[in-house]
């Protein structure tokens, strides 16, 4: 079963924009791996250009077969198996991106607030808890 989770960035203007990611979202791997390979906010920017997400990995990597990928490249929905609308959605704050990725079925979101990644548990249970690995 797919732990999904979401993975968003604080824009300048305040606004947040967010892509979702279907598998082992939890905060031993996606979180680790965001903690420990995407730092650079412009490597966070080239991950949320990708959109959707099935599998985050340590490089965002290139087009690559969806049912062959690379070890260690990140696995993309629109990029390697062409679907459409898989875009990074804006959200006005926060709270909206909370709200609209719980409702979608995600249980962790990962919020680069210009720093560092916060870590939420969006089922509400330890609601803010930093699972960071420092």
């Amino acid at each position: 079963m797919a732990t999904r989770s979401t993975i968003a960035k604080v824009m300048e203007d305040g606004t947040i924009r967010s892509i979702y990611c279907h598998w082992d979202g939890y905060p031993d791997y996606v979180g680790r791996i965001l903690g420990t390979h995407y730092t650079d906010p412009t490597k966070i920017d080239q991950l949320l250009a990708l959109g959707d997400i099935s599998t985050l990995d340590v490089e965002i990597g290139e087009k690559q077969d969806f049912d062959d990928r690379k070890e260690g490249w990140t696995l993309a929905y629109g990029r390697d198996r062409g679907e459409t609308g898989t875009y990074a959605l804006p959200h006005m704050d926060v709270d909206g991106w909370k709200a609209l990725r719980r409702d979608s079925g995600c249980e962790y979101g990962y919020l680069w607030n210009g720093s560092e990644w916060e870590t939420f548990n969006l089922y509400g249970v330890d609601d803010n808890e930093d699972y960071r690995n420092d």
